[in-house]
């Protein structure tokens, strides 16, 4: 039976048993070693040397396991816990056995000494100190017997399954196990970037609207450049934009311009088309054949798209290293523009005065280029800015 108890300044660890084989180790000037290794004490460790000398080995005995070293800190020799490094225990904590013994005797400080290699101090004021509180929580976290076993059983479960029908479902229990568990929670990331969040997409919102009232005051360039830096917010896995991106079309053996040519963060190259709105509707006044159809602005800047996805994948790594090398200034080392099936995006026109069965309409157009091209209006942006905006709101 152990126990851990301060006296004299001192952290004293006693160790009572019937059996007399401690006694006869350190009488021979060898160590004593307790639950497997967590705790290893030398003749010298004794609080009193005349204990081992005593005719009843029954008694129980103290070793120092830790000294008071200055007014705050205990101090725990490496050696005596089978580490490399030395322990600084807040000499106002309450130690106990738990605090270093885990499941089956494992010793706490000899799984941290597998991933921590300096000295090690537990609360107080020193800046490097781990908290009291995250240690205790730590001794919480360290797996217990039936954890273990529950490991250990979905392990071999993963295994056998392969092989034989009857395994039972171990894995299940485990996971549903550690679901209960309380996990460690982090910082609340929406909680501190809302605030900002918010201001920067209602910033956002208002520049748009901005913009469509005074859509006669920019020219078609300027446009697409204001344009261009909502939707880099809005979809933020792009992070290059390139204008006249060279294009090679080799059944007319000449080089083309893509306007924008898009590079997500894994260097996959996307097209877009920015056109200003004018206040033209998208999608015909009448119908044909009780359909209404796209105008030709729309289904010009489609084909426009189209032909410059097709002129992408034929041009092939020839393609990509001649992007690359036009680009790398501006790219990170070894950044590589790859093309791997690109996409598309238009930018264009207003839905908002649209009747219902012409929104309907324009909806099938949509979908119908969907694997291949996004097509969004400005009261597309205009609503995806809104929902973004109540949904930071909202979090927390």
């Amino acid at each position: 039976m152990i126990s851990i108890f301060i006296k004299d300044n001192l952290l004293i660890l006693k160790y009572s048993t019937d059996n007399p084989w401690a006694h006869n180790r350190l009488r021979n000037g060898e160590d004593v070693s307790l639950k497997k290794g967590s705790f290893t004490f030398l003749k010298e460790d004794l609080y009193e040397q005349i204990q081992v000398d005593d005719t009843d080995d029954g008694a129980g005995l103290e070793f120092v396991l830790g000294i008071l070293t200055d007014d705050e800190y205990l101090k725990i020799e490496g050696r005596k816990l089978g580490i490399t490094q030395d322990v600084y225990i807040q000499k106002d904590i309450k130690v106990s056995e738990r605090f270093f013994v885990g499941v089956h005797s494992a010793s706490i400080f000899q799984k941290i000494n597998r991933i921590v290699t300096e000295d090690i101090f537990i609360g107080g004021t020193r800046p490097e100190s781990m908290p009291t509180e995250e240690f205790q929580q730590l001794l919480k976290d360290f797996p217990s017997a039936y954890e273990i076993t529950k490991y250990v059983d979905a392990r071999l479960a993963s295994v056998l399954s392969n092989y034989f029908d009857s395994t039972s479902n171990v894995g299940e229990k485990y996971q549903r196990y550690m679901n209960k568990k309380q996990s460690i929670k982090g910082e609340n990331l929406p909680e501190i970037f809302k605030e900002g969040e918010v201001a920067k997409y209602q910033t956002i919102l208002e520049k748009l609207k901005l913009m469509l009232a005074n859509q006669n005051k920019y020219n078609e360039k300027q446009w697409q450049k204001e344009i261009l830096q909502i939707i880099l917010i809005l979809y933020p896995k792009y992070i290059y934009a390139f204008e006249e991106a060279p294009i090679r079309d080799h059944y007319q053996n000449k080089d083309k311009r893509i306007d924008l040519l898009l590079i997500d963060a894994n260097g996959n190259a996307d097209i877009i088309e920015i056109k200003r709105p004018l206040n033209e509707k998208i999608i015909t006044k009448g119908r044909y054949r009780d359909n209404y159809i796209p105008l030709r602005e729309l289904s010009g800047t489609v084909m426009q798209i189209e032909k410059y996805i097709f002129h992408l994948n034929k041009s092939g790594q020839t393609g990509e290293n001649r992007l690359t090398t036009k680009y790398q200034r501006q790219l990170p080392a070894d950044f590589k523009i790859k093309i791997t099936n690109p996409g598309g995006m238009i930018i264009m026109g207003r839905d908002n005065l649209l009747s219902l069965d012409q929104k309907q309409d324009f909806e099938v157009v949509k979908r119908k280029y969907k694997n291949v091209i996004d097509i969004l209006t400005y009261d597309d942006l205009l609503r995806r800015l809104k929902s973004i905006i109540t949904a930071w709101k909202n979090r927390s």
